[in-house]
């Protein structure tokens, strides 16, 4: 029996990035990313129906279904950090410098 070698890749830590997008919509879309899920995370959390989130989050329904099913076209980062306020959240930013490729 040939034993066959794997191939690692390591990712760059943004998947988008390695998904082809430059390295600024990458980020943008990384940090867009990371905060619906936290708005979905404290939705799930405290066992919000969608339309009981919506009224916290003072939008509508289907607003929030867009968030459940993670569509994150729809959503600004500035959008998602006044959401996040709302849930009572506040958000921090840990800058670095990058690493050059």
């Amino acid at each position: 029996m040939k034993k066959r070698r794997l191939q690692v890749e390591h990712g760059s830590g943004n998947i988008f990035k390695d998904l082809g997008y430059s390295d600024a919509e990458a980020a943008n879309l990384l940090a867009r990313a990371e905060l619906m899920l936290k708005v979905r995370d404290i939705i799930q959390e405290n066992g919000w129906s969608q339309r009981e989130a919506a009224k916290v989050l003072g939008v509508s329904q289907p607003r929030v279904a867009e968030i459940m099913s993670f569509n994150t076209k729809y959503f600004s980062v500035d959008l998602l950090l006044k959401y996040l306020a709302r849930l009572g959240m506040t958000v921090t930013f840990k800058f670095q410098k990058s690493k050059v490729a």
